[in-house]
């Protein structure tokens, strides 16, 4: 299989976002190969989403989002979990796709949990030495993959970014409905009224 061009990342995050549905996320570390395809993304559009990172402005750590595109972000939350974007769009734009979750492929053994961002981190051995690396290197990559069809992609509202207003709404967090690797699984049953 192909590995993504760096040219992939440098278009509008949400079609990014998108396209990285069925891809492979690839890293090569100290446990080995570990390899999970991408069943689980949110995006990020840039300084005037206020759920984005850089709509604080530029600093240390968001300066890698700022471009060049094909760069991983990889950043610490809570003290505890790591997150690993890709950075998209034009450069100066600073945004991102955060991958949320991945179906094991290869490395991962079974019961090992990659369905959320910190989890899949920890699965696949992405920590902040990850971070601002191209993402065409030997050590951390993605492959082409199976597309997901679109009648299987499902769009809603990002989680955990409620702080944002009406851009927590919006519906920027995109999965295959299929997986069983997403973080919150959404059911499509309807909830019983007590």
């Amino acid at each position: 299989m192909k590995r993504l061009p760096l040219s992939f990342y440098a278009r509008p995050t949400l079609e990014v976002a998108r396209d990285l549905l069925g891809t492979l996320l690839v890293v090569d570390g100290v446990r080995g190969r570990r390899v999970g395809r991408i069943v689980e993304v949110e995006a990020y559009l840039g300084e005037h989403d206020l759920a984005c990172h850089s709509s604080k402005g530029r600093t240390p750590r968001t300066e890698v989002m700022f471009g060049p595109a094909g760069r991983s972000y990889v950043y610490l939350i809570y003290g505890m979990h790591h997150c690993f974007n890709v950075v998209t769009d034009a450069p100066g734009v600073a945004a991102a796709v955060l991958v949320r979750g991945v179906e094991p492929v290869e490395g991962i053994l079974p019961g090992e949990r990659t369905d959320g961002p910190g989890r899949l981190c920890r699965v696949m051995g992405l920590n902040l030495n990850h971070n601002d690396l191209k993402l065409d290197s030997e050590g951390l990559h993605l492959l082409r993959g199976t597309p997901v069809p679109d009648a299987r992609v499902e769009r809603g509202p990002r989680i955990g970014v409620e702080y944002a207003g009406a851009w927590a709404a919006e519906p920027f967090r995109l999965w295959d409905r299929d997986s069983g690797h997403v973080s919150r699984f959404v059911s499509r049953r309807p909830r019983r009224r007590p």
